[in-house]
């Protein structure tokens, strides 16, 4: 259950011990992650977590942040606007699911959404991201387990997902995301499968880059399994309340 508070990301200022802390979480799940694959890039999940979290990991370098809830994600967005990680703008991912009345606020204020599994989604995302805006990068989500209380495409949806999506023009389609159910390794390497099965369907192939999975608890399998994005929060920012 979404516990955002509205006044809670103009947070800006931390407990010296406490941001510390936080910068030794993150140094160590960098590590962790490129002495697995220092291909993979780290998306660091704040969703739920103040602003100040977000400023002192770009100070230190991290680019990519993920956010679940759409209008915390937009005030975020707007109070941040501002701070950049390597003198580069902060990166925004939309992970969470997506409601058809929330695509008109992604299409404007986020980078890539990862949880794009229906056309008439894709659909709104391409006719609302603004001319003045760079494609939005796309991942498609496919429930990889069959799991009736998460979202997702079936895998067999794929080749006419791909093929459609891949030919709107706002929209650059990367690849696939998955949230797999508890312990299951095997999922990693069937959506790796399907991302290779799934290529020639694609109108601009060399777009098709990304395998968006793992998250905490999971990292060396998904990575082992060629994960190209990582989504990693309870081991940088802790339990969430």
């Amino acid at each position: 259950m979404q516990t955002f508070d509205a006044q809670q990301p103009l947070a800006t200022i931390a407990p010296d011990a406490e941001n510390q802390a936080l910068i030794a979480r993150w140094r160590q799940v960098k590590t962790d992650v490129a002495r697995l694959n220092p291909t993979v890039k780290l998306l660091a999940v704040s969703k739920t977590k103040p602003n100040w979290m977000i400023r002192t990991l770009a100070q230190q370098g991290q680019q990519d942040f993920g956010e679940n809830y759409v209008q915390e994600a937009v005030a975020k967005i707007a109070a941040l606007k501002d701070v950049t990680a390597n003198e580069q703008p902060l990166v925004w991912h939309y992970i969470g699911h997506i409601q058809r009345n929330k695509t008109k606020e992604l299409a404007a204020h986020f980078d890539w959404v990862h949880g794009v599994d229906r056309l008439i989604i894709a659909q709104r995302l391409n006719e609302q991201r603004g001319e003045h805006l760079p494609p939005l990068n796309i991942c498609i989500e496919v429930n990889i387990d069959d799991e009736a209380s998460k979202s997702g495409c079936q895998p067999d949806q794929l080749p006419e997902l791909v093929t459609q999506i891949s030919q709107l023009p706002n929209l650059q389609l990367r690849g696939l995301m998955i949230i797999p159910a508890k312990n299951s390794a095997s999922a990693f390497v069937k959506t790796q499968q399907l991302f290779e099965q799934n290529r020639r369907y694609h109108a601009h192939p060399e777009q098709w880059d990304t395998l968006s999975m793992g998250m905490s608890g999971d990292i060396e399998q998904a990575i082992a399994a060629g994960a190209t994005i990582v989504r990693i929060g309870t081991a940088i920012f802790g339990a969430r309340d």
